[in-house]
């Protein structure tokens, strides 16, 4: 990965990661919280593709397993959010631009209900039994309406900053730097031999002229003679 693209995932994912712990997760909304963490991952994997987005939700997952409160085994999340930022890179638009609003939504529905089963799936494996205390059923709906209705909110926000990420405008202009000095030589080049030629041809002209002058010279002498 480029480096900005990892200076503006890691402080999306920091930033993405305090507002859920402490504004999200203490509003105590019935069923599942609000994914923050996920909608941030959905949004640079749509621009980074499948191979970004597996890496930037394996970090994202590995510091939300490492974060207080965190109470389940380390490396839990970061599989779950790995796998999720890689499939939706693969919905990622060919030309990097998005024609409707639809696809991103489908996106989000699928990316949540996919992460609580995964988790779940996961949590089972593990012994962790906590989601069929809860009731799976009620956190696939909970978790696919918050996520929904605060994507609009999120997702289009990153993906505008990780694309001005990519442009990456000190990159253009050592580039742009780098092909004027090229052009530049190649000008001076060509110029100086130009020149060179020019100085020869004026020196040929001169020296003709004198050898003209003088032969001119010495037929006006013997003429005067």
């Amino acid at each position: 990965m480029r480096v900005n693209r990892i200076l503006l995932s890691s402080a999306l994912i920091v930033v993405a990661l305090v507002l859920q712990v402490s504004v999200l997760a203490r509003l105590h909304l019935p069923g599942a919280v609000p994914d923050l963490l996920l909608l941030t991952v959905l949004g640079l994997a749509l621009v980074y593709g499948h191979v970004g987005g597996a890496l930037v939700g394996f970090a994202a997952g590995l510091l939300a397993d490492l974060a207080p409160p965190a109470d389940h085994a380390a490396g839990r999340y970061a599989l779950v959010l790995c796998v999720i930022g890689y499939l939706a890179g693969l919905a990622k638009p060919e030309n990097g631009r998005l024609k409707s609003a639809t696809g991103p939504m489908v996106v989000v529905v699928a990316a949540a209900i996919g992460t609580t089963l995964l988790y779940a799936g996961v949590g089972a494996l593990v012994g962790d039994t906590a989601a069929r205390h809860v009731g799976l059923g009620s956190l696939l709906f909970t978790a696919a309406l918050y996520d929904l209705l605060l994507a609009p909110f999120v997702v289009p926000g990153i993906m505008a900053l990780a694309r001005r990420a990519e442009n990456d405008p000190l990159a253009e202009t050592n580039s742009a730097a780098k092909s004027a000095d090229i052009s530049s030589g190649w000008l001076s080049s060509g110029t100086g031999l130009k020149i060179g030629g020019q100085r020869g041809g004026l020196g040929s002209l001169k020296t003709k002229a004198r050898t003209r002058t003088a032969r001119v010279g010495r037929i006006k002498g013997v003429k005067r003679l």
